[in-house]
């Protein structure tokens, strides 16, 4: 599984413009609402839910938001970056960088997914290349570049 295999183009967000955990939760969830043809509000519901779960935010800058939903027939991704950095309640307790969200159907590609996503980005090199990407096209081209040398 690569990741051009389920991350859409139109699912990048290179300066998000929320500054809180829950900002951020519903502006990545009206991008995926409004490229998906979802509706915003169950979306950024699965995503709050799963975070009170704990924290998706996993260290090093990156946070992997990922949920459940039955309506879906795909996976779907999407990835943002606050270059000022968010405070995500991150297990290493700094602020949370980059973003690539996770919503899967209920089956199994979901894992194999959470696993690429974050093999590629606990590479140094790889968060180096997003941060230094100058807008979406560069954060795809980015993204896609690293999970080939994976």
């Amino acid at each position: 599984m690569k990741i051009a295999d389920f991350l859409d183009q139109k699912s990048i967000i290179a300066h998000l413009e929320s500054r809180t955990k829950e900002d951020v939760l519903a502006e990545m969830a009206r991008r995926i609402a409004a490229v998906q043809e979802l509706d915003g509000e169950t979306v950024r519901k699965v995503l709050a839910d799963r975070e009170r779960l704990g924290s998706t935010g996993i260290g090093d800058g990156v946070a992997i938001p990922h949920g459940r939903m039955a309506a879906l027939t795909h996976l779907v991704a999407l990835l943002a970056r606050s270059v000022e950095g968010i405070d995500f309640g991150a297990i290493d307790g700094k602020p949370t960088h980059l973003f690539f969200v996770l919503l899967t159907p209920d089956n199994n590609v979901g894992l194999q997914a959470l696993a690429r996503v974050s093999r590629l980005l606990r590479r140094s090199r790889c968060r180096e290349a997003l941060m230094n990407a100058a807008d979406e096209p560069g954060l795809y081209r980015a993204v896609l570049d690293q999970d080939a040398q994976l």
